[in-house]
């Protein structure tokens, strides 16, 4: 006999990777633990009916998560000429003082470059700025082959 069980994350969690590595993970719902009692059982029914419960919050960082799929492309284009120099020095493994060298700039003028990089790009971290650059250079040589 096999059961079909049904995980419903409960957590205090709202980054969009950790909702996304649950739900691909095979959670049916996911709820903040500021959800009241009453919001927790009407989840489970939702579940065991067949449903996907989320708290209205959650709903609107997946809903934006699908909105912005396409978005990469459109958000490397707002960066200036120096900012995807600066990115690519990044993509390369240099350090900021190393790109500011290189550039003829001071570290803080690096440093509020890589700001608004993250700014535009919607990213957090220089792996996520990284890999967006690295998607657009390969589009480029595919395009140009």
């Amino acid at each position: 006999m096999t059961r079909n069980i049904q995980v419903v994350m409960l957590t205090v969690y709202e980054n969009t990777n950790i909702i996304f590595n649950a739900l691909s993970s095979g959670a049916s719902g996911y709820l903040l633990k500021q959800s009241t009692p009453e919001q927790i059982i009407e989840a489970i029914r939702d579940v065991h009916a067949g449903g996907s419960p989320m708290t209205s919050h959650i709903d609107r960082k997946v809903v934006a998560s699908f909105q912005k799929i396409d978005s990469p492309a459109k958000d490397y284009e707002k960066l200036s000429l120096r900012e995807k120099q600066v990115l690519d020095w990044l993509a390369q493994g240099h350090t900021y003082h190393e790109i500011a060298s290189t550039l003829w700039v001071t570290y803080a003028t690096v440093h509020t470059h890589i700001r608004h990089i993250y700014e535009k790009l919607h990213v957090r971290s220089r792996y996520e700025a990284t890999s967006v650059h690295q998607q657009q250079v390969d589009k480029l040589k595919e395009t140009t082959s």
